[in-house]
């Protein structure tokens, strides 16, 4: 009698879910490419987005289209790998569940890359009057109100109501606020003036407000005080030590007196998305959560936090900074991690961040960059600016339109993305 032949199953292969598909998720999810693993990529928006950018989208210099692009189109070609469209809600630790709106999703490893958003310290109900910027919605909406402040400006018979829509107040002057700042400004003086009949849009108003005693906090003392320089060179009225004590539609109350202004824009601070709540355990001031060497959540080595999510203390003893090279770091870094445990191998033993430096830019011609090893500003730091936010677009096609537009600008001094695409805001 023939001896029964025995079958042994496959075994299973083991399921990486990814929450967030900013930097840091897109990394994790295109490293473990050749892993012997399911990857599934669930974000609630079907784009990944270039955030440095958003302000140029808010002042008309570049187009949505521009710095973001599908997620399923970024990972294409990963066999291993399904994108999910769903916003996530909550995460059972015990049983390896991950709830969205849209699915359950059972996992094995488990990366939160949820990123942050808006900080208004308390006071939310600023939300409506003073947009932040971390979405490409938060762009338009202020791209939306920037230009519009223009067309009722051209429409007011009141000289005070035309020179509070004519104001435009910056709360915070961080990277994002100064950028900002400088780039109203040249909407204002250099794009505008040609097209307006009635009113001249040169006079408008551009203050940047910081509650700190110097723009660009992060940055040296004698970069901060070439930036405030050249801010102020360029028209905006550069405020610190200011701080601001309510928001409304009309403008904004300070400390020092009342700023009436038709567009407000709030760049002073983020909180971390709520993936602490969600798990359950330890977050630091600003929402992130505080993670191990390993980027693991204490308590649950199958899970992971990267990005702006998380509070990686370094050696130094301050956490990992909120910007994209470092959720890039921390993404490759997870990856490795999973990928040597599948191997059985012993996995780096804790992530280090290597800072590759701290841009800014102030106007067409001008920027300040922090490297390891030098510092710059002026034109040479603009152009390296230039370069090393072309490098990180996703595509050589966006890199290449995107190079193109900045030089056609810089010459002709046109926005090409000024549309107006909802009238509903009122100002």
């Amino acid at each position: 009698m023939a001896e029964a032949t025995t079958v042994s199953s496959p075994k299973p292969r083991r399921k990486v879910v990814i929450v967030g598909a900013g930097f840091g998720g897109l990394t994790v999810a295109r490293d473990l490419a050749k892993a012997d693993v399911d990857v599934t990529v669930i974000d609630r928006h079907n784009y990944h987005c270039f955030q440095p950018l958003l302000y140029q989208v808010a002042t008309a210099e570049l187009s949505p289209a521009d710095i973001a692009w599908p997620i399923r189109h970024v990972l294409r070609k990963q066999a291993n790998v399904q994108v999910l469209l769903g916003k996530v809600e909550a995460v059972d630790t015990e049983n390896r569940l991950v709830k969205a709106d849209t699915v359950t999703l059972p996992y094995d490893e488990l990366v939160i890359a949820t990123g942050a958003t808006h900080s208004y310290f308390g006071r939310d109900d600023w939300a409506p009057v003073a947009p932040g910027m971390k979405r490409i919605e938060d762009a338009t909406v202020i791209r939306r109100r920037l230009l519009m402040a223009f067309e009722r400006a051209e429409l007011a018979n009141d000289p005070a109501e035309r020179e509070r829509l004519l104001t435009f107040a910056i709360v915070g002057a961080g990277p994002t606020g100064v950028e900002l700042a400088g780039a109203i400004v040249e909407v204002a003086k250099k794009v505008m003036p040609a097209e307006f009949r009635r009113i001249d849009p040169r006079t408008a108003r551009v203050i940047l407000i910081e509650a700190g005693p110097r723009v660009l906090p992060a940055f040296p003392d004698d970069l901060s005080d070439y930036t405030k320089r050249a801010l102020e060179k360029m028209g905006v009225d550069v405020r610190v030590n200011t701080r601001v004590t309510n928001c409304d539609a009309a403008g904004v109350d300070l400390e020092t007196g009342r700023l009436d202004a038709a567009t407000i824009v709030w760049a002073a601070g983020v909180v971390a998305s709520p993936a602490a709540e969600w798990l359950g355990v330890e977050s630091d001031r600003a929402g992130r959560v505080v993670v191990g060497p390993d980027l693991s959540v204490p308590g649950h080595p199958d899970v992971f936090v990267i990005g702006d999510t998380a509070c990686a203390i370094q050696e130094d003893g301050k956490p990992a900074p909120g910007v994209a090279p470092a959720a890039k770091q921390m993404g490759a870094y997870v990856a490795d991690v999973i990928a040597c445990r599948l191997d059985g191998l012993v996995p780096p033993p804790h992530f280090a961040y290597k800072h590759e430096g701290d841009f800014a830019t102030i106007g067409r011609k001008s920027a300040v960059v922090k490297m390891p090893w030098m510092q710059m500003h002026g034109f040479p730091a603009w152009l390296l600016w230039c370069v090393a936010h072309i490098y990180f677009l996703i595509g050589t096609r966006h890199r290449i339109a995107v190079a193109f537009k900045w030089a056609w600008d810089f010459a002709t001094f046109q926005r090409g993305a000024r549309l107006i695409t909802d009238q509903k805001d009122q100002l």
